[in-house]
């Protein structure tokens, strides 16, 4: 038996309408990760072990800062999907729609935080 119409194999969705969607968002954040990561490891390894003053005029700079930001913000961004998914396979119900609610806040406080704090050192 195919449960699928006619509209939803010519768009490409599943019976949920979301996970081709959510599976090309993972594919794209990951493909920018692999850039990002190792960006991030060798753009933040060239500012450790400096002074205040150093590590400050660092950040000031717009490379350090952007990698730092962007790989901040696609990261957790990138994590929240992930919790997310194992939230919607094992938990049921209203806690998993309060689970849910907690990731989203808690991952986009992070962001904020970061974000925050990037710019305090960039300023």
């Amino acid at each position: 038996m195919n449960f699928m119409t006619d509209r939803k194999r010519a768009q490409g969705l599943g019976a949920g309408s979301e996970g081709t969607q959510h599976h090309w968002k993972m594919m794209v954040t990951s493909i920018c990760l692999v850039v990002l990561v190792p960006l991030f490891v060798f753009t933040f390894g060239s500012a450790l072990g400096g002074t205040r003053e150093e590590v400050l005029a660092f950040f000031a700079r717009p490379f350090p800062a952007l990698i730092t930001a962007i790989g901040l913000v696609v990261g957790l961004y990138h994590i929240k999907m992930e919790i997310d998914e194992a939230v919607e396979d094992y938990v049921h119900g209203i806690a998993c729609k309060l689970t849910l609610i907690a990731v989203k806040a808690v991952t986009y406080t992070l962001m904020a935080v970061g974000l925050f704090a990037l710019l305090k050192l960039a300023l």
